[in-house]
This record gives structure tokens, sequence and C-alpha cells, in this order.
């Protein structure tokens, strides 16, 4: 049996990647017993976990075991089974974010029509059940078309310059976005607890890999000015509320060339965006998250040190059993930190780790993460053996 303080002690977290296993280092150094539940014995999180619930995230029974046998559960992914979840809250459980906010995320289109009702700016969108070439006419060209769920990482997400491009449409209940003109990617945790308190880490800057449609670097600060700087940070607070929301959030956002601060999508969760707050930040998102779920008072966010974040993804020759090449010259780098995933296969473009730079001026540390970026490469040594 765990030990029982004044607080809610035994967490579940429905996945175990690798925001599952930063959770859970975070969870275990405050005193928390750690259940997953995750389909992989292998689950980067499955080493930190006092009990692992072997199961999909959409079988209710697995579910509802997980839930059983805690007092909290969360989640590090949002393609889950929110109608078992809902059930289970209106049984009595505490599950943060709830089952009805994330359901919410989950659609694209909810999503976005949720945050229009309220007011939050958005980029013009319309729903659209088949995409034709009359439907995209008379959207306009260029336009985004986005899946409605299942969405992540770049896939889900169709960009449509041209009639020429509607070869490349998705197939499936989708909607159509304008295509904006971005000045800068921006991003912002929010974290909200039970109680109302809100507190948003500092705003970064992202940059994504042009080929994968992935979030390949973070910069924070973000080099905007105060006035976008202070919009962007009340447009995501209004919009994390308008979710009536309870945990952190990860709320992406474009600055236009117009100068417009828009709302671009939200993840109801720790975010990659907000890993150099490990470093970089007073209290960082993972610890902020639990605080908020627990309804304990929320950390401070101040920024201690300028910082860049760089995605270490598979390399594109193949998958298999990684291998980490460079780190011993990368790791020389002052201000350099690595952080390794324990993903058992590697594949083109999969997040297989992350490392963070910090140095009192941010320049400097994009300088060095540059550097590093050419030393660390993850290959595949082994291919997979095909069935």
């Amino acid at each position: 049996m765990p030990l029982r303080y004044h607080y809610l002690t035994r967490l579940g977290i429905i996945g175990g990647g690798q925001l599952a296993k930063m959770m859970a280092l975070k969870a275990r150094a405050m005193g928390f017993h750690i259940s997953i539940l995750d389909p992989s014995p292998h689950a980067p999180a499955a080493l930190l976990a006092d009990r692992h619930v072997l199961g999909g995230y959409h079988d209710p029974r697995k579910l509802r075991e997980l839930v059983d046998a805690c007092d909290i559960t969360t989640y590090d992914l949002e393609n889950i089974d929110a109608e078992t979840l809902l059930a289970l809250e209106k049984g009595g459980h505490r599950i943060a974010p709830s089952a009805q906010t994330l359901q919410i995320i989950q659609d694209k289109l909810t999503q976005k029509q949720t945050l229009a009702d309220q007011g939050i700016p958005v980029p013009r969108f319309v729903e659209v059940d088949t995409l034709d070439e009359a439907t995209a006419k008379a959207f306009g060209y260029p336009l985004v078309q986005k899946l409605r769920k299942g969405g992540y990482d770049g896939r889900g997400v169709a960009v449509l310059q041209t009639p020429d491009d509607l070869a490349n449409k998705l197939e499936g209940p989708s909607m159509m976005e304008e295509l904006v003109d971005i000045d800068k990617e921006l991003a912002v945790m929010v974290a909200r607890s039970k109680s109302g308190h809100i507190k948003c880490h500092p705003l970064v800057e992202m940059v994504f890999d042009p080929i994968a449609n992935i979030c390949d670097v973070v910069m924070a600060p973000a080099l905007v000015d105060k006035k976008h700087e202070q919009e962007a940070l009340a447009i995501a607070s209004s919009a994390i509320e308008a979710l009536d929301g309870v945990g952190i959030f990860g709320v992406e956002l474009f600055l236009t060339t117009e100068g417009k601060i828009l709302l671009n999508e939200i993840a109801p969760r720790t975010h990659n965006s907000g890993h150099y707050t490990i470093e970089a930040c007073i209290t960082d998102q993972f610890e902020q998250h639990l605080r908020a779920i627990m309804d304990l008072p929320l950390g401070a966010t101040d920024l201690l040190i300028p910082a860049v974040m760089v995605n270490l993804l598979g390399s594109t020759g193949g998958q298999g059993t990684p291998e980490i090449q460079g780190m011993r010259k990368a790791m020389d780098i002052p201000g350099l930190s690595f952080h390794l995933y324990g993903k058992a296969e590697t594949r083109p473009f999969r997040k297989m780790g992350h490392f963070t730079v910090i140095d009192r001026d941010v320049h400097q540390a994009r300088t060095k993460a540059q550097t590093a970026r050419q030393l660390l490469k993850v290959v595949a040594i082994q291919p997979t053996e095909e069935t």
C-alpha cells in the first residue's frame, strides 16, 4: 500500500509515452503512487510506474481498471475513449482535464467553434463533410484541410494551394481553414487549477520541420514585442477559461504578417513546446500540471534563463533499433541538457528525445543548439523485420 498524505497520492496516467515518463519523474519526486495505461510493455514510462495496466486507450474495461485504482487520473494524449471517461466521472471519479473538455478538444471543429463562440480570435473556418472542387473554390484558395479527429504531429492536415492540390485532400469529416500569412508560430503553456487560478509560462517561438510539419525548435522567450506577448497570453488564458480547463494546456498561436494574434490549436496536456521549462523555469510544466489537477497552489513560472529546445527526430534512413550518434561531442557544449525517451524503435521523424541549451543570450543559445543538432543523430542500426 502506498503512503497516504493529506492530499491525494494515487495518480493514474492514460498513456505511457515520453510525456507520461517526464510527468512520472516529477510525480515520483512529489511522492505520488503512479499507475499507467499503455498497450506496450516497453512504453517509456513503464520503468517509472508502480503499476502498469496493459491495454488500449479505447478499451473501456482497461480504462475502468486504471481509474478505479487511482485517486485522480490524467492523460498524455488526446486519442482516448472520452465517452468511457465521462461515465467514470459521473460515477464520482476524478479526471483532469475533464472528459467534457477532452471531447471538445478532440474534435478540431468543435474546439474551434467553441473558441469562436467565446470571442477568441481564430482563423476563418468552415465544416466540410466531403471536400470537392466546388466546396474548396467557394471557400477560397489557399486553404488548410484538417481532419476533425485523430490528427497529431502534422498528420491529418493537408495544405491545398490550388485546385491541382485536391489530389492530396484528406478523406473523412474535416474542416477547411484559411491559410494564414504567418510571421511567427507561437505557443504558451497555460495552467488552470480547479479553483480557477491561472498561470502562464513564458511565450515561446516555434519553428517547424518543413517536411514532416513537426515542431522542430522552440525558443524561449519568443522574440516579439511586449504588446503581442501580452495579447497572446491574454488570448490563451481566455481560451482555457472558455473550456473550463483544469490542468496544463499547450496553446498554439499565430502572429500574422498583419500583426494579429490568432489561436491555432490547444492540447489538453503537457506539450512539446513546454519541455524547455525543465531547465529554464522555476516550475516546469510537469510539476505545474500536477499542482493544477490536485488544486494545489500553482508554482512560479518565471524564466530563469533563455533557452532553446530541439527535438531529436528519427533519421530518414529506415526504422529499427535506435543508436544515438554524436552524444559525447554534443554534451561538451556548455548549457546543453539531453533527454532520451527510451523508445525501443526509431523510424523517420519519430520523436526519440530532445535537448535544451540554456544561455544568458537567446541568440547564443540558438547558435549552440544549431551546432548540437548537426552532431546528434538518431539512426536505425537493426532494421525491423517485416511480417
